[in-house]
């Protein structure tokens, strides 16, 4: 069986609460009910995070890196400022997949550069609570793959 970190970052716990024409109503509950019974078909065990701390969101990551085979991240804000975990997803060195809810590239100009993104093996943007689904099935099968030739 493989292992597959959901990392969710700020404001991530507000869903369902804040800008539903964004982010949609669905709760972070209900996205991580949704995300666990996809994986629950695909007999994938899940270790799921939300951190408003960037520093707590990269120190999970570091933790969880020996016992993980992949990883699904919102870095939320994150995704356009931060270095530092562009840095721990590059260290991570397994699959990582990066979704959002929305599509920030048809967003305000600010949202455009997806610095994470750039250490991710791919990004799904827009399909709201469906992006990490999409996102699950791609990393399951990228990890995989890396099973198999590892």
């Amino acid at each position: 069986m493989i292992k597959l970190l959901v990392v969710h970052g700020p404001n991530l716990n507000l869903l369902g609460q804040r800008q539903k024409d964004i982010y949609g109503d669905k709760s972070l509950i209900f996205i991580n009910e949704k995300i666990k019974e996809e994986a629950l078909k695909k007999d994938v065990l899940l270790d799921i995070f939300q951190s408003n701390s960037e520093g707590k969101m990269i120190d999970f990551i570091q933790e969880k890196k020996v016992e993980s085979s992949g990883m699904i991240i919102n870095p939320g804000g994150y995704s356009h400022t931060s270095v530092a975990l562009y840095d721990a997803l590059l260290a991570y060195e397994k699959p990582v997949i990066e979704v959002h809810l929305s599509n920030p590239l048809k967003r305000e100009t600010f949202r455009e550069p997806l610095l994470t993104a750039k250490a991710c093996c791919g990004v799904i943007l827009g399909f709201g609570w469906r992006s990490y689904i999409v996102g699950l099935h791609e990393v399951i099968e990228l990890m995989r793959k890396a099973r198999k030739n590892g």
